[in-house]
């Protein structure tokens, strides 16, 4: 499913510059696409990039994250990504109150700043995803009170004295799956990155520190991670918009990912 061995992140900046286009698949740039709602038959095993829908800005960095991860998820490992017959990936928006959720392989959510609370059906269902193996990437949100808000709402859905929030620490296997990250990337979007003259704090002091957070189940292997402070999904969805930026992030940004991806599969 992966490439052997485990892989430094240096190069990797090559190797997606050189990734065949063979297969006619395009990176997107710009542009609006219909959502696609999740139903059963999308899923026939393959993996399927799954964002989830809230009560809120769900749509930050759609669909050009969708796009493009799910692209170079393809290039960079053996994992079947599912594409559609114009060679594009299939990629699905997903209620999270809807039982197709459990076909997931895992589920993407960004800018929960603007998550306005589960309902007791989605915090319900999306409970159940994650205990029975499922998994959460959250990404994209800043600030103190973001994180109040998200953390105020998660425990909702797996209650704190029982599923802890934690730091990760660098060391954690899902930094180390197949690249070989040793640090935590801290990346703005690409407007204010242009805007404030290469700052990569969006909210100043108050998003000074970048949290990598998880919670994990009784095995100890992680059902959430939160990526707090930082904007890893504009590495995906702005890859071709600037050479600069495609340099200083991307090639660190879809590490992670992949990272993230392999050890969600795999635990």
């Amino acid at each position: 499913m992966i490439r052997r061995g485990r892989l430094t992140v240096a190069g990797l900046s090559v190797a997606l510059a050189c990734a065949s286009l063979a297969g006619a698949q395009q990176i997107w740039i710009s542009g609006r696409v219909s959502e696609r709602v999740a139903t059963i038959e999308d899923f026939d095993g393959q993996f399927l990039y799954c964002r989830g829908i809230f009560n809120g800005g769900w749509r930050t960095d759609y669909p050009g994250a969708d796009n493009n991860f799910s692209i170079r998820l393809a290039e960079l490992t053996r994992i079947p990504v599912k594409f559609d017959p114009n060679r594009q990936p299939h990629h699905v928006v997903v209620r999270l109150d809807d039982p197709v959720l459990f076909h997931c392989p895992m589920v993407f959510m960004e800018n929960v700043e603007s998550l306005r609370g589960f309902s007791e059906e989605e915090a319900t269902n999306l409970r159940n995803y994650l205990v029975k193996g499922g998994f959460l990437w959250v990404d994209d949100f800043w600030g103190s009170n973001a994180w109040a808000n998200w953390e105020d709402h998660i425990s909702s859905v797996l209650p704190p004295s029982e599923f802890p929030i934690f730091d990760l620490p660098i060391s954690h296997p899902i930094m180390h799956t197949v690249f070989d990250v040793k640090e935590f990337l801290q990346v703005p979007n690409i407007n204010f990155w242009y805007r404030s003259g290469g700052s990569v704090s969006e909210r100043g002091y108050d998003s000074a520190e970048v949290h990598y957070r998880g919670i994990q189940n009784s095995r100890g292997h992680l059902m959430v991670l939160t990526t707090h402070n930082t904007d890893v999904s504009d590495t995906w969805e702005r890859e071709g918009a600037a050479e600069e930026y495609f340099n200083r992030f991307s090639p660190r940004g879809y590490a992670i990912g992949v990272n993230v991806v392999v050890y969600a599969l795999t635990h």
